[in-house]
């Protein structure tokens, strides 16, 4: 950890009133890092220090956006949505882990490493953009909906490998330094195009040894050779399960690997604008997620409503809308995981609605009859055989559509609901397209029966 963060001419953007406040938040800093050079634990210091940064960041990020709407700066937004993140995801999460690390010296280190990266780096990138001298390192994310999409199913799959609550701590993670970290990178083509996926995924050490560590019974707190190469693994499943829900990814296959040092990692920031960069907290460590694609905004992936596209997407919208309405399905299961997968999977085709248990199903139900149910078998309190024997008590509900989306094959569970008179029964396991192509072939069987009592 640097004992101060010195002021550089290269930190000035030519205009007074920024730069003044720039210097008043470097000092207030390194007024934190002498209370940490003094190695001992002074609480209240530090809770005074942290709010009165707070204050002055939060004074300062609306005069700067004050000025940037009086010169009709075109990337306001974007500088908003920065500013936004930091205030109400970074902040609060690093504050969090002081309260609960009780102001240890790694929380402080860390609460002053991740503000100190962010400070720099928003002041020598976004700040200068504002006066032309740079371009905006943030131009080319993602359109919100599609990077909130990423952040839950990457949430949801951190709770489902791990049984670990995350939390987005920024949504344009600028490479700061986080504690020690691990540094992994997958790139994926096709033998026919240019077009690649530039993955990163950061780990902060610490969260290895607590996850794939402790899968492993390893019981040293210190990487190794043997948890790195499980890591590997680990983080290319990972991958899979996120990237799977880009259609065009299946297309790619991992050309290359590398493991990283953080200046290389640097490197890789500095040359190419992310299109995500997610940064997550969870109560054993850090974690960001990386995408370097440029080609999903020339694929036209998701397109925000803008002032000067704002007519012609809602025109584009009231068209879709006009369209012949599609069949609904319902997915049942206890796994956020499956239930993403299953969205992301049928979406494109199908209207696709979600519920975790058996009662919610019913409920789900009642609210908005469904084309076809995708249940899963085993779930708690109330399973699946029990799920579809509610509902074919009811009269109104009982002939609604059932398959079976399951990990158990053996005979004796599926002979069990065979009296329930489900229409299928898929195993989990299945490669997803299978999955899909059995859906498929079901609506077609359908439409096919009504054109013959047509």
């Amino acid at each position: 950890m640097e004992n101060q963060v010195l002021w550089k001419e290269e930190y000035n953007i030519g205009v007074d009133i920024i730069d003044q406040e720039h210097q008043k938040l470097f000092q207030t800093i390194n007024e934190l890092f002498a209370l940490r050079r003094e190695k001992r634990k002074n609480r209240r210091a530090y809770q005074e220090g942290i709010q009165f940064l707070k204050e002055h960041a939060m004074s300062h990020f609306e005069n700067e956006e004050l000025y940037m709407k009086s010169i009709g700066y075109q990337g306001l937004d974007m500088h908003r949505r920065l500013h936004r993140g930091f205030r109400e995801d970074t902040l609060p999460a690093l504050e969090e882990e002081l309260l609960r690390e009780d102001y240890s010296p790694a929380a402080v280190d860390h609460f002053l490493g991740v503000c100190t990266g962010w400070l720099i780096g928003h002041t020598l990138t976004e700040d200068q953009a504002i006066t032309g001298e740079k371009m905006s390192k943030w131009a080319g994310l993602l359109p919100d909906e599609e990077v909130k999409a990423m952040e839950m199913v990457i949430a949801c799959l951190i709770q489902d490998m791990f049984q670990l609550e995350a939390k987005v701590v920024s949504d344009a993670y600028g490479g700061e330094r986080f504690g020690k970290g691990v540094y992994y990178r997958l790139i994926y083509g096709t033998k026919d195009e240019d077009k690649q996926w530039e993955i990163v995924l950061v780990f902060e050490e610490k969260l290895l040894v607590n996850t794939v560590g402790k899968i492993m019974g390893i019981t040293s707190d210190k990487l190794d050779v043997m948890l790195i190469n499980a890591s590997r693994y680990v983080a290319k499943q990972f991958v899979w399960w996120v990237m799977h829900r880009f259609p065009s990814f299946k297309l790619y296959e991992m050309k290359q690997e590398n493991l990283l040092t953080y200046d290389k990692f640097q490197e890789v920031f500095a040359k190419k604008k992310p299109q995500v960069s997610l940064l997550f907290a969870t109560d054993a460590g850090y974690f960001s997620y990386c995408v370097i694609a440029p080609h999903l905004l020339e694929e036209g992936i998701g397109v925000s409503i803008r002032a000067d596209n704002a007519m012609a997407e809602i025109e584009r919208y009231l068209i879709k809308r006009e369209r012949t309405p599609r069949s609904k399905i319902l997915v049942v299961d206890d796994s956020v995981m499956i239930r993403e997968e299953m969205k992301h999977l049928l979406s494109k085709d199908y209207d696709v609605t979600m519920a975790r248990s058996g009662m919610a199903a019913i409920r789900a139900i009642t609210l908005d009859k469904p084309d076809l149910v995708m249940l899963d078998y085993e779930m708690p309190v109330c399973d699946g055989m029990h799920t579809l024997e509610m509902l074919r008590s009811e009269e109104e509900y009982a002939d609604v559509p059932v398959i079976f989306l399951t990990g158990r094959g053996d005979p004796e569970s599926v002979k069990k609901v065979l009296d329930l008179k489900p229409e299928g029964y898929i195993l989990k396991y299945l490669k997803p397209m299978e999955i899909k192509n059995r859906i498929d072939e079901y609506f077609k069987l359908q439409s096919s029966k009504k054109e013959i009592k047509l």
